[in-house]
């Protein structure tokens, strides 16, 4: 009836290990495992390491400008690069992600932006964290030039 092995509780994914502050800019390449909220701003690339259940929080004033490679992602903020998440994306309503985002699971809500190409794992085994990405560049595909006559 009453039974003393409980079940044990997965680790939260809401954890915050690190947090980043509202008046913080960080100028280079942040590598972390658990739980990340960024509140201020990134020049570099954001890397989880190791952990499948690590998560980056970018708040409604958080900005990343740089690469963002993690297991798990919610963005209520901007971010002006490619975001590659091997678990779960959770799109805020403030998101803007300025770039394609690779994803296996993906939650938007109303309002926010992806101003790029959406990828979906196509397989459960494929490693969406070692992908390296294509350039999608619009501008870049046709090209016209105006020669002078002789």
């Amino acid at each position: 009836m009453f039974k003393k092995d409980k079940p044990k509780k997965k680790k939260s994914v809401n954890r915050i290990d690190t947090l980043i502050g509202r008046h913080t800019h960080i100028k280079g390449d942040v590598s972390f495992s658990g739980g990340l909220r960024v509140d201020g701003s990134v020049e570099g690339n954001i890397n989880a390491t190791g952990d499948d259940n690590s998560v980056l929080t970018l708040s409604d004033h958080g900005r990343i400008d740089g690469e963002v490679r993690v297991p798990n992602v919610i963005i209520n903020g901007e971010v002006n690069g490619n975001v590659y998440a091997s678990q779960h994306v959770e799109l805020a309503p403030k998101a803007r992600i300025n770039g394609n985002l690779y994803y296996r699971m993906l939650e938007m809500a109303m309002g926010s932006e992806v101003n790029g190409h959406l990828i979906r794992a196509q397989q459960e085994d494929e490693n969406i964290l070692q992908v390296e990405h294509e350039v999608f560049d619009d501008d870049a595909q046709f090209h016209l030039e105006q020669k002078a006559s002789s």
